[in-house]
């Protein structure tokens, strides 16, 4: 395997192993232990399969376009399947004969491909070396920016003189509201605006590798290594993302929310199509607030090149966007069918809506999903939606406005899916025991508490289950009617924050009406504003009906595959409805039968059971499709020393059940422990807790016995935020304090973070060196069992799985959630060959042999179980 520096043994044996896997198109769930250079394996393994294949294809080709021209009997007697039934009767000749058309049919078909493929290479050979085609692009491109400058300019002047009246100009923009004949429940075709170069728009996908990642900054980590990797110069990368990351339109990026993002772009590509119809009637728009000026199909097939000759990461692309003057969005996708390998986030191959409008093609291609271990709630939670009284209510009295407003203009089918759309949401706000007409935020819910229904069961109890959701789905994608909502809101509704709350709807004007909505919503103070609901707001400045269409689509699931959980809080404004997925498998499903081989890798994949349990054996994946490959570390076995702790410094046992974790003497005991290990432990020590409210209670009682200015003396102590935005504030300050300690020396040795599993800093934040010398688990970090949610996922599994080894399928979920998060975090302090440190695991049960083996490997072979906290010190100092 070409590889930029000497390989380790074991990135040997995983691109092995990896290629193998390709070949024999496995399924393959792959660990390798961050810090491993697992990335640059996945990269070297996969492509060098990739050329192997290519090649292996192009001989092929070769041979077959030889026998063609030689026009020898290319097929050999095997081949011709003589003796099928249909042959039987048939004299040689007319086998014959239809056995040479075969052939000769293939040949044309290899042919023509053959031509197709020169083509392109021999347009990106060219853009490559030949610098003047790119100036001269660019040069044609200013000249018409300057002719359109001139152009607006003198129809500017233009109009200022006929001094047009201000009220035809409204009552134009508001075309732009009412929603467009309604076709039927028949597709019917949609006009492209690509049709003039149908060789392109029919372009064959190669053979890829889809490369999935969570989030932005891993992929563009990832493609800066193939830029590193020997594959960096001739490989076709392609990023792929979403438009808030691409789109280069400041008008529509500023609209800041996603969904708003997505619809103003569609709304514009709308318009491009409709005003080449409109022109000839005279009925011109105002060009600069509808048309994206970056969509133009030359400027974007431009782009699609530029993209294939050179690797790109996502910020290249988008700069590169702004200087061509083309969507990096839509280009991109251009540059699908010919890419080599696409880059792009999970959600966009994992949900098959997004997936087949970004023009992926699974078929024969291979996946492969990095950082997989949350994979299964991801897929859960890609597919799950939620919706709170309060928007049901907003959607209602805005849609209602909307349609009294224009009632004369609608017609009848569109009328018709309006008034369902309203019937659903009033039926919705009933289940949430309140009245669709009323304030929300006053109408309190007699009996609170949570609730869980089959879908069958709610569609039936909301008495909707006479209405067809998929065609209402249909309506709602096609009419872009949450858009159009969104635009009349806007318009009519002052701030768009003034769509709060609702007040009973006996004023006239809608003006008015939304004037005393805003004032009433401020006088009151009612429990509508909240600090928690302000993290919505940016969702609630969206029109609500977006969100309620992600509900109604997650409601068209199949019955035993999903819940919908009804959540009555205090106010229906609090309440809410929301889908459940149970069953990731039916998602994935279609992904592992169209692809040739899937790869799910990550630093941490053990326990890997559930994968293989939950995910692939119930999308009806053959076992022995399945491969499993997990690898050691890079470190020598002394540069780790993991220990698992039974009892503290005064012979406490260490048990943080939920019953014994609050007592005084256990927060004692860790905190001796955690005095103990600062005094001989240099740098930095993180330690992690259950939740953020044991850490709080820990924390709190510390401070009132005197052990946190004990410990304070030794380390400083930094806390975890629970905001997303300050982790990256506390993450700087500690690595400055531990730098200047051990700078300085003296009695400060380093410092101390107190974490939260599962929070911000127990995943992809790595504590290297010295920022992380010494990592403490507290107690077993089992999830919420009391949570309706998991209780219902139980149930489901030991109704649908079969028991393993007597444990009960759901107590095997618990153990499994349990030791993922202990994975994830533990495997946060070794980052790389020559890094150091010790992981301390306070709780006797992790030594039960059903919790031990579900620890990684390479930590699992090194680890101590020290009874008396004595000698784990000794070990400790050594």
């Amino acid at each position: 395997f070409p590889f930029p520096y000497t390989p380790y043994r074991i990135q040997e044996q995983f691109m092995e192993a990896l290629y193998g896997a390709l070949e024999a198109g496995r399924v393959g769930i792959f660990e390798s232990p961050t810090g491993t250079g697992k990335s640059l394996s996945l990269i070297c393994g996969a492509l060098s399969w990739l050329r192997d294949w290519e090649e292996k294809r192009r001989q092929e080709e070769a041979r077959l376009l030889a026998l063609g021209a030689g026009g020898q009997d290319g097929l050999t007697p095997q081949q011709a399947r003589p003796g099928s039934a249909d042959t039987a009767e048939q004299p040689d000749w007319v086998t014959a004969f239809v056995q040479k058309k075969e052939e000769r049919d293939m040949v044309d078909r290899l042919k023509e491909e053959q031509i197709r493929r020169k083509k392109q290479e021999d347009r990106l050979e060219k853009i490559r070396h030949n610098v003047h085609l790119k100036y001269t692009a660019k040069r044609k491109r200013c000249e018409e920016d300057e002719a359109k400058r001139l152009l607006q300019l003198s129809k500017e002047a233009l109009s200022q003189r006929a001094g047009e009246s201000a009220l035809d100009q409204l009552d134009h923009n508001e075309e732009e509201l009412i929603l467009a004949e309604y076709e039927s429940d028949d597709e019917k075709k949609v006009v492209s605006g690509l049709e003039e170069d149908d060789d392109d728009l029919e372009e064959e996908h190669v053979t890829k590798i889809y490369y999935c990642s969570r989030t932005h900054s891993q992929l563009s980590q990832f493609v800066r290594e193939v830029q590193k990797s020997p594959f960096g110069k001739d490989t076709r990368l392609v990023t792929l993302g979403s438009r808030q990351n691409l789109c280069v339109n400041e008008e529509v990026r500023r609209l800041g929310a996603l969904q708003l993002i997505n619809d103003r772009c569609m709304e514009m590509q709308k318009n491009k199509y409709e005003k080449s119809n409109e022109e000839n009637e005279g009925k011109k728009r105002r060009l600069s607030r509808t048309v994206c000026p970056f969509y133009s199909y030359e400027q974007m097939q431009f782009l699609r090149d530029e993209v294939l000759v050179e690797v790109q990461d996502i910020e290249q692309l988008v700069s590169l966007g702004r200087e061509t003057k083309a969507c990096p969005y839509y280009g991109s996708r251009f540059a699908i069918p010919a890419a080599q390998l696409v880059v792009l986030p999970y959600q966009m191959l994992l949900h098959e809506p997004t997936r087949n409008a970004a023009g992926i093609k699974l078929k024969d291609q291979v996946v492969i999903i990095d950082e997989a271990h949350n994979l299964i709630d991801t897929i859960t939670c890609i597919h799950s939606a939620e919706v709170s009284g309060s928007q049901l209510c907003c959607a209602h009295s805005q849609l209602s406005q909307y349609m009294e407003r224009y009632r004369k203009r609608l017609k009848a089918k569109n009328m018709m899916y309006i008034k369902q759309i309203l019937y659903l949401l009033e039926q919705f706000v009933a289940m949430l025991g309140g009245n669709v007409n009323q304030n929300p935020g006053c109408q309190a819910v007699s009996q609170t508490g949570t609730v869980l229904k089959s879908i069958n069961d709610f569609l039936f109890q909301s008495q909707t289950d006479n209405i067809n959701l998929f065609k209402v789905q249909r309506y709602c994608e096609k009419s872009l009617i949450s858009r159009k909502l969104f635009g009349f809101v806007e318009r009519y509704g002052g701030p768009v924050s003034a769509v709060k709350t609702k007040e009973n709807q006996e004023l006239a004007g809608l003006q008015n009406f939304l004037v005393t909505l805003q004032q009433g919503s401020d006088k009151k103070g009612t429990p509508q504003s909240t600090p928690l609901e302000a993290e919505h707001d940016q969702l609630r400045t969206a029109s609500p009906l977006m969100q309620i269409e992600g509900f109604l689509s997650a409601l068209t699931n199949a019955n035993q595959d999903g819940r919908v959980i009804l959540n009555r809080q205090g106010t229906v404004g609090q309440s809410s409805l929301k889908f459940l997925l149970l069953n990731p498998a039916v998602h994935f499903a279609k992904v592992v039968e169209e692809c040739r081989a899937v790869i799910i890798a990550g630093g941490t994949m053990q326990p890997v059971a559930d994968f293989r349990e939950e995910l692939l054996c119930c999308a009806g994946v053959d076992s022995a499709r399945i491969v499993e490959f997990s690898c050691g570390h890079v470190i020598p076995p002394e540069n780790i020393l993991p220990i698992i702790l039974c009892s503290g410094p005064s012979n406490q046992q260490l048990e943080f059940t939920y019953q014994t974790r609050d007592l005084p003497q256990m927060m004692d005991e860790t905190g001796r422990i955690l005095c103990n290990l600062c005094n001989v432990i240099p740098g930095g020590v993180v330690c992690f807790f259950p939740s953020y409210e044991y850490e709080k209670q820990v924390y709190g009682h510390w401070e009132k016995t005197g052990l946190l200015s004990r410990l304070a003396a030794k380390k400083k102590i930094f806390q975890e935020p629970k905001k997303a935005n300050q982790v990256e504030q506390v993450l700087v300050e500690y690595a400055k304090c531990i730098k200047r300690c051990s700078q300085a020396g003296g009695q400060m040795t380093g410092a101390l973070l107190l974490s939260v599993v599962g929070g911000k800093m127990s995943e992809g934040i790595n504590f290297s060196d010295d920022l992380g010398r010494c990592v403490i688990m507290v107690g077993m970090p089992y999830p919420n069992i009391r949570s309706p949610e998991l209780q219902e996922k139980m149930t489901w599994l030991d109704k649908t799985m079969p028991r393993a080894a007597g444990q009960a399928p759901s107590r095997v979920l618990v153990e499994n959630l349990c030791m993922k998060a202990v994975n994830q975090s533990i495997g946060r302090a070794i980052r790389h060959q020559k890094d150091f440190a010790s992981v301390l695991l306070l709780d006797h049960r992790y030594a039960r042999p059903a919790i031990f083996n579900k620890l990684p490997q390479w930590i699992r072979e090194r680890t101590q179980v020290k009874p008396a906290f004595g000698s784990a010190f000794a070990e400790l100092r050594k």
